[in-house]
């Protein structure tokens, strides 16, 4: 097909910007990016305004970011409107590329579609990305709302994929990508599956909007969409003659180069106008552990909370457990090691870090994708406060895991780790706690790690702490000299929401070639 380079993007619910990033990364033999963000859409403030800076870095020449930039992200200069002023022209840019906006609303409809046309520009062959709110489809969200025979068909949160195809209905891009969590596969209204119906709706996103709004101000298109798996080759417009199942539409990314076990439903559209067929992604060479991308980072201390916090006060917190009375409800090899782990603990050089840790930076996997040299240490890598309880808890979670290669379910736990809830024996809770293992990729980062760090305790046994805001960057492989905005809870969610920016380059890559 017949397009400038680069390719315009539409990137709607777009979070902290993962997908925008994997996309804006894929670059000619000259440096050149292959795709421009035309513009990316976000509601949440903090999302936003990480959005938002990093637009403003793609106003500059790839990987050639201002060295004001780093000022920023290192504290020497305050304020980001101080950088958006020395930086006029890239700062009005960048601002009206990210756009806080809530989709969804009808009402809102005309003016998002010609926010979206001024854009473009008048190119018609763009890509539109973006993946829905998936709260309503999250396994874990819907038994917590114990919805087991079916989704209220009245939460919102439920059909705002239809925006997502009201748009393309309206603009035809020549491909769009659509990202959702795996329990959208087997999420269902009225015994209806609403995954089916998406497959519908995306295929023939015109007469899908017909139908439900009658006839509004949608183009009279012939055109409709080739709806194809990354993981799984077939002929798109056959999909049920061939065998297809849903699970061929989720991508396990620990399988690609991801160190994370993370499963995610990813949908490749292309307009039946155009004859081009994508490849399928090609498996890593092998598994991506969390070592592979932890251990060039600053160790660090966790805090105490609900008593005085201080390098001696931690230190002596963790040795106090010697005389805890866990001695004999422990397994002797496991205590052996809790124990010999509390007497050798080294107070970290960094303490417990900050926003921004001055330090030689180092990775294992992909160095020229994580480190730059020029930021000289490491952002948001700060550890959270724990109470005396839980850094026993942590300790004996990453005992057990560094000797058994798993973390241990709580029936496991002894009885004076037992969390003071009183359904902790219910089994509701039989993984609550669980280290991440060197060796292995890391367990889903979801955004409940802004709500606590037990589901994402630390290796190391000897840190007995949660992951850094950081640490969950790099499983998520945003590079280090993505700076997240906002409180530390705001950060732990934007980074769990996100799509792993290495992910969608590899999937970028597959999309250039259809250009």
């Amino acid at each position: 097909m017949a397009t400038k380079i680069p390719v315009p993007i539409i990137d709607l619910f777009a979070g902290p910007g993962g997908l925008g990033e994997g996309f804006t990364s894929v670059v000619d033999k000259s440096g050149n990016r292959a795709f421009r963000i035309a513009l990316s859409i976000e509601r949440n403030e903090f999302a936003h305004k990480t959005l938002t800076l990093r637009s403003f870095l793609r106003q500059f020449p790839y990987k050639k970011l201002p060295d004001e930039y780093y000022q920023i992200v290192r504290g020497e200069l305050n304020d980001v409107e101080d950088l958006y002023r020395l930086y006029p022209k890239q700062a009005e840019a960048a601002k009206h590329e990210a756009w806080k906006f809530s989709l969804g609303d009808p009402k809102d409809h005309e003016q998002i579609d010609k926010r979206i046309k001024e854009s473009l520009k008048g190119e018609k062959n763009f890509v539109l990305i973006g993946g829905p709110p998936c709260q309503a489809y999250s396994l874990v969200g819907r038994a917590r709302r114990q919805e087991k025979e079916g989704l209220n068909k009245e939460d919102e949160r439920v059909y705002l994929y239809r925006e997502y195809y009201r748009i393309l209905a309206v603009h035809q891009p020549a491909v769009f990508i659509m990202e959702n969590v795996k329990g959208l596969l087997s999420s269902k209204v009225e015994n209806e599956s609403v995954f089916n119906q998406l497959l519908n709706d995306l295929k023939n996103p015109v007469e899908s909007y017909r139908k439900l709004h009658g006839k509004r101000k949608i183009p009279q298109s012939k055109y409709r969409y080739k709806i194809y798996s990354l993981v799984r080759k077939y002929k798109a417009i056959n999909l049920f003659e061939q065998g297809f199942e849903p699970s061929d539409f989720i991508i396990r990314t620990e399988e690609y180069g991801i160190p994370q076990t993370r499963h995610r439903v990813i949908l490749l559209g292309i307009r039946e106008d155009i004859k081009a067929e994508p490849e399928i992604l090609e498996p890593a060479a092998r598994l991506i552990s969390v070592a592979d991308v932890l251990k060039g980072l600053p160790p660090l201390r966790s805090g105490l909370s609900k008593q005085k916090d201080g390098k001696q006060e931690w230190k002596m917190a963790i040795e106090s457990i010697k005389v805890s009375g866990l001695k004999n409800e422990v397994d002797k090899d496991i205590w052996n090691e809790m124990v010999k782990t509390a007497e050798n603990l080294s107070l970290p050089r960094k303490d417990r870090g900050n926003n921004f840790v001055p330090a030689e930076v180092d990775v294992d996997y992909l160095p020229k994708w994580y480190v730059d040299d020029k930021l000289k240490g490491v952002a948001n890598h700060e550890t959270r406060s724990h109470i005396k309880e839980d850094l026993w808890r942590y300790l004996f979670v990453a005992c057990f895991g560094k000797l058994r290669g798993r973390s241990p379910k709580l029936s496991e736990f002894p009885a004076l780790l037992l969390p003071k809830h009183r359904n902790a024996k219910s089994g509701d809770f039989a993984n609550r706690f669980k280290a991440q293992l060197w060796n292995e990729p890391s367990k889903t980062i979801t955004s409940h790690i802004s709500k606590d760090g037990h589901y994402f305790i630390h290796p190391d046994p000897g840190q007995c702490r949660s992951l850094t805001v950081r640490e969950a960057a790099r499983i998520q492989t945003f590079p280090d000299n993505y700076f997240f905005c906002g409180p530390r809870t705001e950060q732990f969610h934007q980074v769990g929401n996100a799509v792993p920016p290495l992910l969608a380059k590899l999937i970028a890559e597959n999309v250039k070639n259809l250009f």
